[in-house]
């Protein structure tokens, strides 16, 4: 007798950080995906996202932010700009399910950041925690992100997009 994997609907959303980091210009800071197609290629091609990642069991949103955009991006130079009020969450394609987050999520419930940068670009390093999650990065305008390709995560820039309009602003 064989086992069925459990429908989507059965699983539970993965707790997850998102940092949408300002540069004191208003562009937003993006980087492509090692793991997906395009990676390695011209920086047309490929996977775009803002640093993400799990939260540890017990550890608070905010402590976790600043915790993945170390790891992802290899900066402290960051603070905490606001909170998005809301959990926004996402359910993985079809395709993906049992495969991606480990196979135990229907996708992710992410709690987003706005972090203004203040470094130099010399200090974002992609290589300080291997293996690295991108191979590429750049900063771009906040209302040309969800254009970009973003993968299915699209609805969720689009949604940032409009909520943390305001901070575009040139600090």
């Amino acid at each position: 007798m064989s086992e069925t994997a459990p429908p989507a609907s059965a699983l539970p959303y993965r707790p997850n950080v998102g940092a949408m980091i300002f540069h004191p210009d208003g562009r937003v800071f993006i980087a492509r995906r090692t793991d997906m197609p395009g990676a390695g290629g011209p920086l047309s091609e490929g996977t775009w996202q803002c640093p993400q990642g799990g939260i540890d069991e017990g550890e608070d949103p905010a402590q976790a932010v600043l915790r993945e955009v170390w790891e992802e991006t290899g900066t402290h130079a960051v603070h905490i700009l606001a909170e998005h009020p809301e959990w926004i969450a996402y359910d993985l394609p079809d395709h993906l399910i049992g495969k991606a987050l480990g196979g135990r999520y229907r996708g992710q419930t992410q709690k987003w950041f706005a972090l203004a940068f203040t470094g130099q670009d010399a200090d974002i390093r992609l290589d300080t925690h291997l293996p690295a999650e991108f191979d590429a990065w750049m900063w771009v305008d906040l209302n040309t992100l969800p254009a970009r390709n973003v993968g299915f995560k699209k609805p969720i820039y689009e949604r940032l997009a409009r909520d943390f309009a305001g901070l575009t602003t040139p600090r």
